[in-house]
Formats: C-alpha cells, structure tokens, sequence
C-alpha cells in the first residue's frame, strides 16, 4: 500500500513540474518533448493502480486494464516518441537526420510491441518488493538493445547538452537498475525517468529566456528603425 502512495505522490509532483514545463514551450515543435514530464507523471499514476491491484485492493479486471496501460506506454510507445520528441526540434543537419532513422526504427518496433502487448497478456507479479512485468513478445535481447537505441541514443545524438545529458542520466539509470535488479527495469527504469525528466524544465526555462530575449532585441531593432523612417517622412 506504501508504494501505491509513493507512486501516486511522486506522479502528482512530476505532474506539476511537467504542467509548468509545457507553460515554457516557445514553439509548436516543442510540445511533444515538453511533454515527457506530464507523460511520465501520468504513467507512474497508472503504476500506481497496478499496485493497488497487486495488493488486491482493486478487482483483477481493474489491475489488467492498468497494467496494459502501463506497458504499453513503457514497451510500445516510448522507442518511437522519444526520438520523434528530439528529430522536431533538432536544426537541419547530419544528427537530425540520423535521428530520423532512428524514429523509423522505433516506429516499426512500436509496431511489433504493440501487436505483442495486444495478442499476449502482460503478467505483473511481485518479486523483492519489486512489480515484475513479463510479456513472452517483449522479452528479447534484441528488442531491449533497439528499444535503448531508438531512446537513449536519439537523446544522446541531440545538438543540445542539456538534452544530451538527460540521455546519459538515463543511461546511467538504466545499467544501475539492470545490473542491481534486472527483473524491475520495466518498473524502476520508469520511475527513475519520470525523476529526471524533471530537469527538462530547467530547459525549457532556459530556451524560453534566449525565445524572449530573442523578441526583445528584434523589437527594439525595429522600433528604432521604424522612428528613424518616421522622423524622415516628418522631415520631408
């Protein structure tokens, strides 16, 4: 019970971070990165729920629907939205490029994770204080070396430090969790990016400075060109 309250406390305080992120954005291609924070938020409440239901505290129906929910946002959909998130504000060059071939290489393995989640029911079970989710389509090598790929690497590839250096937090996150407890990656991987996603919001903040200091100079660059152009026609 301890740990459905913990899930659902930590989500409403990712939430709020990642509500006030998305009040930072400066363009439309922002959103969708702007955006993982209230998205993780909002998965680890849903965890929260599969651990009500692990702890029989909600109906066996209930606990299928949050867990199908869960996975298919960790395991079927992240590999394609996180480099689509970096390939819309990357500048044009050979990264944004590279991350466009990364995004189609998550795309088709969203495709194969979403058809496996689909056809083969998810088990949750508990094991060490940990929830264990199996799915017999998802559990390759192959998918977690693409699934690493299409996220870490598309982060990693960004032109931006600060996007980068969320992609080696998570990174870092990820070995710590599969070496330590290797049946609790699907779970404590994601807890552990909803807590660093946090730091997008010091991103934003910062993008949103230079997007408004930005503005400031060009309107004081024509607002000195436009009184120069008014004080010529005055003259003539």
């Amino acid at each position: 019970m301890y740990f459905a309250i913990f899930n659902f406390i930590f989500s409403f305080i990712i939430g709020f971070i990642g509500i006030k992120t998305l009040r930072r954005v400066s363009s439309p291609n922002e959103v969708v990165f702007a955006s993982l924070p209230l998205l993780f938020a909002l998965h680890e409440f849903t965890q929260g729920f599969v651990w009500l239901g692990v702890y029989g505290y909600i109906n066996p129906r209930a606990l299928e629907m949050a867990e199908t929910i869960f996975v298919f946002y960790a395991q079927g959909l992240l590999q394609f939205i996180i480099p689509l998130a970096i390939w819309l504000i990357e500048p044009q060059g050979m990264r944004k490029n590279i991350i466009a071939v990364l995004m189609f290489i998550g795309a088709l393995l969203s495709v194969y994770t979403l058809w496996g989640l689909s056809v083969v029911p998810t088990s949750v079970s508990l094991q060490n204080h940990l929830l264990y989710y199996v799915n017999p389509t998802t559990d390759y090598h192959w998918v977690a070396i693409i699934y690493l790929l299409t996220t870490c690497g598309s982060l990693l590839l960004s032109s931006n430090l600060s996007i980068r250096l969320f992609g080696w937090l998570n990174v870092l996150g990820i070995n710590l969790v599969f070496w330590i407890v290797p049946n609790g990656v699907t779970s404590l991987w994601c807890l552990y990016a909803a807590l660093v996603s946090s730091v997008l919001y010091l991103h934003f903040v910062k993008r949103r400075i230079a997007f408004l200091e930005m503005i400031k100079s060009n309107e004081s660059q024509w607002g000195e060109k436009m009184e120069k152009e008014l004080s010529r026609l005055l003259t003539r």
